[in-house]
């Protein structure tokens, strides 16, 4: 099933109390432990959607993107542009982090190669056809 999903700023020395400002919003294939579903991926690629919304910034819309190869033989990552994948934007080790209100996942900005880590805020069932 499709779940739409909401991960902002967690704490960090920048923001101490985090941002809402800035985050994601994806429409993400999710199994029934909250876990990223590689299957359903495969069969709704067209609706993992993804808005990068930062404070200050235009938003920036992408795919979720599922990739043979990295640690663990997958890596999830978002992809904004299909021609390079320097804007690319991976996920630390995001198939083994359920994706439940109050945990935590680290994204690889594009932009200066940081790791900066997003609280899980909301998880709801996506609408039908999933677009953010």
């Amino acid at each position: 099933m499709l779940h739409r999903v909401m991960l902002t700023l967690a704490r960090c020395p920048e923001y101490p109390d985090g941002s809402v400002g800035r985050g994601y919003e994806m429409i993400a294939p999710l199994g029934p432990d909250g876990h990223l579903d590689a299957g359903l991926w495969r069969d709704t690629r067209d609706c993992c959607r993804v808005r990068r919304f930062w404070a200050g910034e235009r938003d920036r819309d992408g795919r979720l993107v599922h990739r043979a190869g990295g640690d663990g033989g997958a890596t999830w990552l978002i992809d904004y542009e299909d021609w390079t994948n320097e804007d690319d934007e991976p996920g630390y080790h995001l198939g083994t982090h359920a994706f439940v209100p109050g945990e935590y996942v680290s994204i690889r900005d594009a932009d200066d190669g940081v790791y900066r880590t997003f609280m899980v805020t909301r998880v709801d069932l996506a609408s039908a056809g999933g677009r953010t």
